[in-house]
């Protein structure tokens, strides 16, 4: 049977009641390793869990549905992810494009690991299609996009970006985890691998990490799959389990996540002791209308600079009680941070800095008063 509306996808895709007993919820295969009838005789295809786990294949076929690609592989975490498809789409001498502000844990993997590898690099705004053409050498194998951005929450155009990429033979990569599959679907927009963080909203309860890819391509799922197995990060039963229970109720937690992100940003744009708030939703936000054009919210990430500099934006954190002082993202309740000294902390000293005035929201689903009161308090000096 065939689905359509997301959150019947979220319910149901890779998650028929089981045959056997009926249960309604995929059963969680706690094994190593499977029976086989007679040598070579493998039932479903199954002989070791790093291999396949039923488990782990029901999230990957509702992770390839949600993202409309051809298929979904998970992984241990969003790294190991991101580990894999570099080693299976780029070898030594070859080039990335990454953002101006990627991911304090991607730009650390490429620089510090892949770098020594062979893999070159270039860092660049991807809001400016003509920079990020320049960019693309001969040896490229893909651009690397974020959008929005972590923590900076630039937007970039995934089909102009994939129009550069593939006019160079590249592929485009998207990071989509801010956005999740809910308000943005990369693959329709012409990107080639979509990246996950599944920590964060598809797990949504800050109890699993995990990772995952999902391709528009057969033969590169194909490719990374073999990988996948070879190298071994994959996303352990129980994980994949919680992963899937997350994913169910993805599309109510989002519509609370935008919700009450609207509600935030509206008490920090007039409040005096902020400089700027960093959010696509805003209309004087540089990428404004290409967030509205692709996705279908703005998501539950907030960014703003304070005034008063990195004392004030430490003071801030150190405020908060509903707000959680604790890094990653995604979770139902609300979590802040402080960029520079936390999550990107790798980044310091590199272009890829961040500004130390910068303070990010991972803006959850309590009751919007309690969160905009508690950021209020936190906020007088």
């Amino acid at each position: 049977m065939s689905y359509e509306g997301f959150e019947t996808l979220a319910i149901h895709a890779g998650q028929e009641a089981d045959a056997e007993t009926g249960a309604v919820v995929v059963p969680i295969y706690q094994t190593s390793t499977y029976r086989q009838d007679g040598v070579g005789g493998l039932r479903g295809g199954h002989e070791y869990s790093r291999t396949a786990n039923p488990t782990r294949t029901a999230l990957e076929e509702c992770l390839a549905a949600l993202e409309s690609g051809v298929r979904g592989l998970a992984f241990a975490s969003g790294m190991a992810a991101e580990d894999t498809l570099l080693r299976t789409i780029a070898k030594p001498g070859d080039h990335l494009v990454i953002p101006t502000d990627a991911y304090g844990g991607t730009f650390r993997l490429v620089s510090k690991v892949f770098e020594r590898w062979g893999l070159s690099w270039d860092a660049v705004d991807l809001s400016d299609t003509e920079a990020v053409r320049a960019a693309v050498r001969p040896t490229t194998v893909a651009i690397w996009a974020e959008t929005p951005t972590n923590p900076l929450l630039n937007i970039a155009d995934i089909a102009a970006l994939a129009e550069v990429a593939h006019s160079s033979g590249a592929l485009l990569v998207v990071d989509n985890t801010f956005a999740s599959p809910y308000l943005q679907r990369p693959i329709t927009l012409g990107a080639d691998v979509v990246v996950h963080s599944t920590t964060k909203y598809l797990g949504g309860h800050s109890d699993v990490v995990g990772g995952a890819l999902v391709v528009a391509d057969a033969d590169l799922g194909e490719r990374l799959a073999f990988h996948q197995n070879s190298m071994g990060a994959v996303a352990g039963p129980f994980d994949a389990w919680l992963t899937l229970r997350g994913i169910k109720t993805l599309g109510v937690r989002m519509d609370r996540h935008n919700a009450n992100a609207e509600r935030v940003v509206n008490a920090l744009v007039s409040h005096p002791e902020v400089a700027s708030v960093l959010y696509p939703g805003l209309p004087e936000h540089p990428g404004h209308k290409v967030a509205a054009d692709q996705m279908r919210g703005f998501g539950g990430m907030v960014s703003f600079r304070l005034r008063g500099g990195e004392e004030a934006a430490l003071r801030v954190c150190a405020k908060t009680k509903v707000f959680t002082l604790a890094e990653s993202l995604g979770g139902v309740e609300s979590l802040i941070e402080h960029p520079g000294k936390m999550t990107h902390a790798s980044a310091a000293g590199s272009p890829l800095e961040v500004p130390n005035d910068l303070v990010r929201l991972s803006v959850g689903i309590e009751t919007a008063d309690d969160l905009v009161n508690d950021l209020l308090q936190a906020l007088e000096p």
